[in-house]
């Protein structure tokens, strides 16, 4: 399974694609950015990332798409232009036709790191350990990027306990859409 995890942005939005499957060790393929600049219009930044994630689809043909989901920031017009980066970024899955999957960056932290409370710093920290890099990708963003890339993946290597019942059925594994 081939998966682009993304973490969006209008300045910058993180991407990382990595390759997984169930028993064996994740293979980073590609990480990096998409920086825009922030005096063009919001249009044509948005288009500029829309641009970039399709490039990216077309290049590497993922299984899913893994994105953060909005986290609600004090400023209410952050949340909004945040919005809007996540909506040119699904569209881009929703064309390609590929899965797509959100997640709150609390449980992308919680799968990579093992706590939703995790730094900057630890999440950088794991994902250089769990693909058995050198360093961790940089910049940070990056690093977000294919954290959520491989919380998917690792996702769906966690069976979901609470969907068990008490009678003793076998746990269903998370959904993946």
């Amino acid at each position: 399974m081939i998966v682009l995890g993304i973490d969006p942005g209008t300045a910058i939005t993180g991407y990382g694609v990595v390759a997984g499957e169930r028993m064996a060790q994740p293979r980073l393929i590609e990480c990096g950015v998409i920086r825009t600049r922030a005096r063009d219009p919001l249009p044509s930044r948005l288009q500029e990332i829309h641009a970039g994630i399709v490039e990216l689809i077309q290049r590497h043909r993922p299984d899913a798409l893994s994105i953060e989901d909005v986290f609600y920031a004090r400023n209410v017009r952050t949340t909004i232009v945040l919005g809007h980066a996540r909506g040119v970024i699904l569209l881009a899955g929703a064309n390609a036709g590929i899965t797509i999957a959100e997640y709150p960056p609390a449980e992308i932290k919680k799968a990579v790191v093992g706590t939703g409370a995790a730094t900057k710093e630890q999440i950088q920290f794991m994902v250089m350990r769990l693909l058995r890099l050198k360093s961790s990708p940089e910049p940070a963003d990056a690093s977000d990027g294919v954290a959520a890339a491989l919380a998917h993946i690792l996702g769906a290597r966690i069976p979901d306990l609470d969907a068990a019942t008490s009678l003793g059925t076998r746990p269903a594994l998370r959904s993946q859409a």
